[in-house]
């Protein structure tokens, strides 16, 4: 009985969407932030639902918290996207897919936004994972650890060093 919630769950709402509206807007920020033009967000949303869809078709479960397998396969998704393509060209798409979904900000903003994307760049593969899968996904270390099949101290080291990089980056450029 357990069996069969766990793959209707997988297989989504009654039009056959394997994530709903807000796991969506997740997956869609995830890849914007792991550096995935604005243009190619769709196809990449489309993958991770292709994954899961396939995970369902193969027998097995449903992950026990789709929101953040999803996270993690986008993710994934964009560091692939994100080896593959050189760091220069995609910033301003970057930037201008994060713009596209706030408030008109001030220049201090744009520049802070700016900064952070570079600073992003510059993370080592990683850190840059874990870091957008923890402050833009908003994934708990545990469930991060879990789905990338790592400790949680891996994942905690991870998260300091990033942060301490992106800090000492946003100081000395003067921005904060």
């Amino acid at each position: 009985m357990l069996r069969r919630k766990a793959a209707r769950r997988a297989q989504g709402d009654a039009h056959g969407d394997p994530l709903d509206p807000a796991q969506e807007r997740r997956v869609r920020a995830v890849l914007a932030l792991g550096g995935v033009p604005q243009a190619d967000l769709p196809d990449g949303v489309q993958q991770v639902r292709l994954r899961l869809l396939e995970r369902a078709a193969r027998g097995y479960e449903a992950p026990r918290d789709v929101s953040a397998w999803a996270a993690v396969v986008a993710s994934n998704l964009a560091m692939d996207w994100h080896r593959a393509k050189r760091r220069q060209e995609r910033l301003g798409e970057r930037l201008a897919s994060l713009r596209q979904h706030e408030h008109p900000s001030g220049e201090d903003t744009s520049v802070l936004s700016l900064a952070v994307a570079q600073g992003l760049d510059e993370l080592p593969d990683a850190q840059r994972q874990v870091l957008v899968l923890r402050f833009y996904a908003d994934l708990p270390v545990r469930s991060i650890a879990l789905e990338l099949g790592v400790p949680e101290g891996t994942v905690k080291s991870r998260l300091h060093t990033a942060v301490r990089a992106l800090r000492t980056r946003l100081h000395e450029d003067e921005v904060v």
